[in-house]
């Protein structure tokens, strides 16, 4: 790419934007940024930050900066995150992870004489198990007396949705596609159980912070009635810290958390599999994975321990929860597990359905990972095989796949509580509509199953 492409998710801030040129991440920091960058840079803040491995480094780079009209001050680039994932697709630990670095990033910054300027979770990206921030531009000098002016933000996009999992449902993170601010904490309290308002933080940071927003919504708020010395101000996150600390799930209860307690293979058929699946990624040697229907992230790991960088994306918040845990436990850098509904993968939303991109827009990968998946789609939700076909051929240039026929006993049971209308639903049916879209490299049968995995190649 030749010129200046803008992200369509960086326009909110006035002193800055992220933009991409040949391939390559800038952020562009305006004029009146100048002097918290400088401050920010030349203080301290920044390289204690960045070897803590809380900030996202970046270089200062000599390049123009044409197309934009804004008065540029400078251009930074920064390390490109693997891949950029969003919290309504992280699981519980995830998410409270990254509530835990923003508040330990604000409290390091306040030790700088500076102070966050928001408190979005969209700031937040994951390297393999670590949260880590991206935004530069988000720190400004602090004065004295002055409140945490993102600590509402902070309330919305993390502590309500971490409460309401914690408390009502674990599902409910996926309100943050509706709310792309976070969830609004008027309604975070009426979904909350009363017991909630026994715990003393979300008395406080949700129910009355709710209440108080409702009661001044109409208002003007005069300054000097606004002053929080920097003591108090260091309590009230040492508070919401611990108020998140204490906010716990247990992932277990589901299908697809045990699976593997379960499925119908034997630990001879389960080691084939494995050889198998490593044999081709040895073969195609990917920059990249995605493992769809990951699970726990047992085939995930075949590839992450090799330093290919894998989202093992799950549609069951327990395993992806469970597999999160073991990423962090082994400080796994190369593996990132995902919330992911396939048949309703994330959309694209926010201003011009622009702000946050869809699955298909963070693509494709180099390889795809479709383990005892197909029949899932193909039965469970009637995806017709010639529209997996398709999907598939959007989002890769090589897929392993297997093909699970009706006589599997997984199979089966899908079939037991409903009526077969599925007579393609056969191996040949599956190769020929394949073969449109891809090249069959390698068919290998799972011995002492009537599995197959195949090996394909995407056709241009």
């Amino acid at each position: 790419m030749k010129c200046n492409i803008r992200e369509p998710g960086s326009f909110r801030d006035p002193g800055g934007f992220v933009f991409y040129r040949e391939g390559h991440v800038y952020r562009q920091i305006n004029e009146q940024s100048k002097e918290d960058y400088e401050f920010f840079m030349n203080g301290g803040l920044y390289r204690t930050l960045v070897d803590a491995e809380l900030l996202i480094p970046h270089t200062e780079v000599q390049i123009a900066a044409e197309g934009f009209q804004e008065t540029v001050y400078k251009i930074i680039q920064p390390e490109r995150v693997p891949f950029i994932s969003y919290p309504y697709e992280w699981s519980f630990s995830q998410l409270k992870n990254a509530a835990l670095t923003t508040l330990r990033i604000q409290k390091t910054a306040l030790q700088f004489g500076m102070s966050l300027i928001d408190a979005t979770a969209y700031n937040i990206q994951f390297f393999g198990w670590k949260p880590v921030h991206i935004d530069t531009l988000s720190f400004k000098k602090y004065n004295d007396g002055e409140p945490w002016s993102a600590y509402k933000q902070f309330c919305q996009h993390f502590l309500a949705p971490l409460a309401l999992m914690s408390y009502t449902d674990v599902h409910l993170n996926q309100l943050l596609k509706v709310y792309i601010d976070g969830i609004p904490l008027d309604l975070a309290c009426k979904l909350l159980p009363f017991r909630s308002r026994l715990k003393s933080g979300l008395l406080l940071h949700l129910h009355i912070h709710a209440k108080s927003q409702q009661h001044y919504a109409d208002k003007a708020i005069k300054n000097n009635t606004r002053k929080m010395p920097l003591k108090s101000l260091i309590n009230l996150l040492n508070h919401l810290e611990l108020t998140i600390d204490e906010l716990k799930w247990q992932p277990k209860g589901t299908e697809w958390a045990d699976y593997y307690k379960f499925t119908n293979y034997s630990s001879d058929m389960m080691k084939i599999k494995e050889q198998t699946v490593e044999k081709f990624i040895d073969q195609v040697k990917p920059r990249n994975v995605w493992d769809l229907g990951a699970n726990i992230g047992l085939f995930s790991r075949l590839a992450s321990k090799k330093g290919i960088y894998t989202c093992a994306f799950d549609i069951d918040p327990a395993a992806v929860e469970k597999n999160y845990l073991e990423c962090r436990k082994n400080k796994e850098t190369h593996l990132i597990p995902l919330l992911l509904d396939l048949t309703n993968p994330s959309p694209p939303i926010g201003w011009q359905n622009q702000e946050r991109r869809s699955l298909l827009d963070r693509g494709p990968a180099d390889m795809v990972l479709a383990l005892a998946l197909i029949h899932h789609i193909a039965i469970s939700n009637n995806v017709p095989l010639d529209r997996i076909a398709q999907f598939f051929k959007s989002i890769c240039s090589f897929l392993v796949i297997e093909f699970v026929p009706k006589s599997d006993s997984q199979v089966q049971k899908l079939l037991a509580t409903r009526q077969d209308i599925f007579p393609d639903y056969t191996q040949n049916a599956f190769e020929r509509e394949f073969k449109k879209y891809f090249t069959i490299e390698e068919a290998l049968g799972i011995e002492g199953s009537e599995r197959t995995l195949y090996l394909m190649s995407r056709k241009n």
